[in-house]
């Protein structure tokens, strides 16, 4: 789950890290009122969840009301790396002494999180990271001790900044690090952060959580007003189609399929909060994808209901004149409510993801022979 920066730094700020004032708006009239209001001069900036907004134009600068009405016009409704623009943050200009590089993610190779800071910061970062990658300081905290702060002190002392700001940067890099343990995130980044006259600020913010952790963070779906894209689906070579809830647990599936001998045909992601609704969709996809003999269900119930996923799987059944046999793994949250409406409908399921791959291999591969 990806948020927007408004909503990033709203999250940021309300657990201790420093943003600038700003304000939404969703169209000319409202970024001219807020400019007004504020009375100095503005960065408008698209709320977009993709990178390279600056470079791609999606940033700019206005020193009044006038200027701002015909910036924010100009933004409204534009397409930025393939997104289209449909609201605004509008903030105070930061004066920016200095700019650094923060951020969080997970490092899979070390199955370790991995705080990334640099002295440098801006748009040019990943330039950096080609052409002078030791400028970017790497720390791996280990995830079953507690990460203290003077261990983000040691880090800030590490990027070189100048004595009188080790602690405070310390202060901001021990605080995000706190934050993304506390939701669960991905990636937890600000870039930049910038030194002004009232201290360090974080004059961006990217934050993305994993879905399949929604169901612990109420919070954080009601402040975004969480509206999933029904699938992520992408076409493969193979004949078996998996569909999974999280992109962790799909990939997790065609590995599976591939372990016990099998192709994958499609990679289609439901999501970590899908409805009957999207199962039903799902389900409606690769049904009607000429290449797909088998259809492998994985479904690790979280945020999304077995129960949900079971009446999904009816109503698709029953509406299909689909000959394609579909294998499902079903269990987590209603699983026995799920398991019922299956067994029901003489619809069967396994619990063993593996057994689940491992049978939709052995029947495709029987299809295959009779044919």
């Amino acid at each position: 789950m990806k948020f927007f920066e408004y909503m990033a730094k709203r999250i940021f700020n309300e657990e201790g890290i420093p943003i600038l004032e700003g304000h939404v708006a969703n169209s000319a009239e409202e970024a001219t009122s807020i400019a007004s209001d504020m009375g100095v001069p503005v960065a408008i900036k698209s709320q977009v969840l993709v990178g390279g907004r600056g470079k791609a134009g999606g940033i700019k600068f206005a020193d009044n009301s006038g200027e701002a009405y015909k910036v924010a016009d100009s933004l409204i409704g534009n397409t930025i790396n393939g997104e289209r623009v449909h609201q605004l943050l509008i903030e105070k200009k930061a004066n920016i002494i200095k700019e650094f590089f923060l951020s969080i993610s997970i490092d899979r190779a070390n199955k370790k999180p991995v705080i990334m800071v640099s002295n440098e910061g801006g748009v040019e970062i990943e330039n950096l990271a080609k052409t002078n990658p030791e400028k970017i300081i790497k720390y791996h905290p280990n995830p079953l001790i507690e990460f203290l702060p003077y261990e983000s002190r040691e880090i800030a002392r590490k990027m070189g900044v100048p004595s009188e700001l080790i602690s405070p940067m310390g202060d901001v890099i021990y605080k995000l690090y706190k934050l993304f343990e506390k939701y669960d995130a991905e990636t937890a980044e600000i870039n930049p952060l910038v030194l002004t006259d009232e201290g360090l600020i974080a004059a961006d913010a990217k934050f993305v959580v994993e879905n399949d952790s929604l169901y612990r963070h109420p919070d954080l779906v009601k402040l975004a007003r969480y509206k999933k894209k029904a699938v992520d689906f992408v076409k493969l070579d193979g004949d078996i189609a998996v569909i999974g809830n999280g992109a962790g647990l799909t990939l997790t599936g065609m590995d599976m399929i591939k372990f016990h001998g099998g192709e994958p045909a499609t990679f289609l992601d439901i999501g970590g909060g899908a409805s009957e609704e999207s199962i039903k969709k799902s389900l409606n996809i690769v049904l009607n994808y000429e290449p797909v003999k088998v259809v492998f269900l994985n479904v690790l119930g979280g945020i999304t209901k077995a129960d949900d996923v079971a009446h999904g799987v009816v109503d698709a059944i029953k509406e299909s004149k689909s000959l394609v046999s579909i294998v499902i793994r079903l269990t987590g949250t209603n699983e026995e409510e799920g398991q019922r409406i299956l067994e029901e409908a003489g619809i069967p399921y396994e619990i063993s993801m593996e057994k689940a791959a491992k049978k939709a291999v052995e029947l495709c591969n029987k299809i295959k022979a009779e044919e």
